[in-house]
């Protein structure tokens, strides 16, 4: 069976070169990688890895998030499907353990993401010192120690790095194109995924490490694609989502929401003073 690496970019080369480094060291190296760039061009002078490489672009003002995912899967001529943000960096057995799960078991499998602190990558790649300074989203389940683990809710899907069968990619039909900018999109295909009985599972050794960037708390930055997307969730699946991030931009005094709410009233945007009051300082990790 093939086996496709799937990212998408925007103006992140230094985040790129290394996530494609890293496949290069795979225990089971990758049949190709499919770049998505979210921009104009395609990025010139990639780095060689050793297995073959193809980019496409997928153009749009907003993040076209959905979109690109779509195309890249089209474009992907692997049987299964592994899915990585541009932002992680894969351990070594990342792409063999994938594998042996979406073999063995159906469903959709996710890896244990380790968020990174400012300038802990290195050149070349140590893992051994990733491990050590990267710490698990507080919110997020341990690992299992071996093979996989049934997640009783689909909802703690999370895009950063998940991997399926490409035939239950084309089955479930991809990712709502109507969700444009950030937020929603994944949320949507885990309501999907529950409503359809996928299992969702958790795999061993399939870690990713996140590299740093800045984020905002709130993410006031993405302010109008997160009540857009709300609302496009709340219409399709009667109940909202990102309610952790309206919370927030009610409790600022931007909007007025509440989990029973049927809408959300925007009462103003934030200016350009609070989005830069929203930005963490390089020690914040996430959010």
């Amino acid at each position: 069976m093939s086996l496709s690496v799937l990212t998408l970019v925007r103006g992140r080369r230094a985040h790129l070169v290394n996530l494609m480094q890293s496949l290069s060291a795979q225990t089971r190296r990758p049949d190709e990688l499919v770049i998505a760039f979210m921009q104009e061009t395609i990025e010139p002078d990639l780095p060689a890895i050793g297995l073959p490489v193809r980019a496409l672009t997928v153009t749009g003002q907003a993040l076209p998030l959905a979109k690109a995912r779509n195309r890249a899967a089209a474009a992907a001529k692997g049987d299964t499907l592994v899915f990585l943000d541009v932002d992680c960096i894969a351990s070594p057995t990342l792409v063999e353990n994938f594998e042996r799960a979406s073999a063995s078991e159906h469903g959709l499998f996710l890896g244990e993401v380790l968020y990174l602190p400012e300038g802990a990558v290195t050149n070349p790649l140590d893992t051994a010192s990733l491990d050590a300074v990267g710490i698990a989203h507080p919110s997020k389940p341990g690992m299992p120690a071996t093979g996989w683990r049934r997640e009783p809710d689909a909802g703690e899907f999370w895009g950063l790095s998940f991997a399926l069968r490409k035939s239950l990619w084309n089955r479930l039909g991809g990712m709502d194109e109507r969700f444009v900018g950030y937020g929603g999109e994944e949320t949507d295909l885990a309501a999907r995924l529950d409503k359809s009985g996928i299992p969702v599972w958790w795999t061993a050794g399939a870690r990713a490490y996140h590299q740093h960037h800045t984020v905002h708390i709130p993410p006031l930055n993405h302010f109008g694609s997160i009540i857009r997307n709300a609302r496009r969730f709340h219409e399709k699946h009667g109940r909202w989502c990102m309610t952790y991030w309206l919370g927030q931009l009610a409790e600022t005094g931007l909007i007025e929401w509440s989990q029973e709410a049927g809408d959300i009233v925007c009462l103003r945007e934030p200016d350009a003073e609070m989005i830069a009051a929203a930005r963490q300082p390089g020690h914040v990790r996430f959010s």
